[in-house]
């Protein structure tokens, strides 16, 4: 891994670095993803046949995954697997019960009642990748939060493998979570239909989930259509550790994120030389063993990045102006640094909270903001799947106190038929 002595020219070739990870490729994708879009608009299901089978290479009958397959995965599944996902899945549930949100109204004087209303989505789609890696944690991760919200229809959309069959564990989760339909259809096509409709696929109110850079850049291109959580970018993983770390630990986390995919970045920023040059050496030791090892060894080649940073204040500054996806803070006193860290899409304090708990286990959502966006987005929750209304009511009494204000508002900003909106009923009361 690279070792930067902390200098601003260094970092902002790191930060350079990092931007251009998150954009590789992307104006061929584009267009791409843009034609795909346009003839799954046009041909609907036709469309999704012949691309299913371009780039699957699967001719799909049906397109739909039936209840049986549904039921014989679950029942297929291994039970200590079995028991192990329904505890993920309670603990994920548990979590994001908190974050429900009620309606709420307040009264003023003179009768006036001001409020919000909580409306959850009527029909959501959640994509499930399902590549090299197939990641069934991730059904539960989307699905879940949105039954929690009171989604009234849940469908999910995933690649079929080369037997034409979607992933039986991705199918397994899915029912257990309380997905209503499933599609075995992948990629920016699965996205399109999810957003257009089709004579098999719902149109649906809001698309979920991630993928590769296709599925990102289909979900951007097709938002507006439909709603999105976010625009998903490569995974990414930074530490930060002082000179109590463990070594081998930080090592470990730092290659759990790599084997993700060659884009995915790793970075250690550390107060420790010593620490730094452990971390390094541990990282080579134990990238030999891994089963993902090429696909680890180009992330951490191209992208990972150890950071030795003067203080722990420059390092959380560092960390601030990256904003990971993964934040992991290994120090003496980690909780100390939780009011320093801003952009982070999802912390881990101390030396037993690594990231794969988060993937897989603890209750919060893995599906987070990646390449900076944590800057200004939050981690997928149940707010993702509700609409907030406003609601508004005003007595004639409380009307004739505002009226006049309101008319030289709308006086202000030159729109007339506002005022008149409010200045008939004055004068309609006056004529009386």
């Amino acid at each position: 891994m690279k070792i930067y002595e902390c200098g601003k020219d260094d970092l902002n070739q790191l930060y350079d670095l990092l931007k251009q990870r998150s954009i590789e490729g992307q104006e061929n994708v584009e267009n791409v993803v843009s034609r795909i879009l346009q003839d799954v608009l046009k041909r609907g299901d036709e469309a999704l046949f012949e691309y299913t089978e371009k780039f699957d290479g699967v001719k799909l009958d049906p397109i739909e995954v039936t209840e049986k397959e549904m039921d014989e995965a679950f029942k297929a599944i291994d039970k200590n697997l079995l028991d192990v996902i329904k505890r993920a899945a309670e603990n994920i549930r548990a979590y994001h019960e908190k974050q429900r949100e009620n309606s709420w109204f307040m009264t003023k004087e003179s009768g006036i009642i001001l409020g919000q209303k909580i409306v959850p989505l009527k029909r959501v789609g959640v994509y499930a990748p399902a590549g090299s890696a197939p990641l069934p944690s991730t059904v539960l991760m989307d699905v879940i939060p949105a039954k929690v919200a009171g989604v009234e229809e849940i469908i999910l959309c995933s690649p079929p493998g080369k037997d034409g069959r979607m992933n039986p564990l991705v199918l397994a989760c899915a029912r257990l979570a309380g997905v209503d339909r499933a599609f075995r259809i992948g990629g920016a096509q699965a996205v399109g239909a999810m957003a257009y409709g089709t004579k098999s696929v719902p149109k649906v109110d809001k698309i979920v989930g991630p993928g590769n850079i296709y599925v990102a850049t289909a979900k951007k291109q097709v938002f507006g259509v439909c709603g999105i959580d976010m625009v998903a970018g490569p995974s990414e993983i930074l530490v930060i550790a002082d000179e109590t770390a463990n070594p081998a630990y930080v090592a470990a986390d730092l290659l759990s994120q790599a084997e993700h995919d060659r884009l995915a970045s790793a970075i250690l920023v550390t107060t420790s030389k010593e620490m730094a040059y452990k971390v390094a050496e541990e990282v080579k030791i134990q990238l030999s063993k891994l089963e993902r090892a090429e696909i680890a060894s180009k992330s951490i080649e191209e992208y990972g990045s150890i950071i030795v940073a003067s203080d722990i204040e420059e390092a959380v500054d560092i960390a601030n102006t990256i904003a990971p996806e993964h934040l992991e803070v290994c120090t003496e006193d980690p909780f100390a640094l939780l009011d320093d860290i801003k952009n982070a899409g999802a912390i881990f304090l101390g030396n037993y909270s690594p990231e794969p708990l988060g993937d897989y286990y603890a209750g919060p959502n893995h599906t987070l903001p990646t390449s900076g966006t944590a800057r200004f987005f939050s981690p997928l929750g149940v707010y993702d799947f509700v609409k907030r209304q406003s609601v508004i009511s005003y007595s004639k009494k409380a009307f004739d106190m505002a009226a006049a204000d309101v008319a030289a508002f709308a006086d202000a900003e030159g729109l007339t038929a506002h005022r008149n909106a409010v200045l008939i009923r004055t004068e309609a009361e006056n004529k009386n």
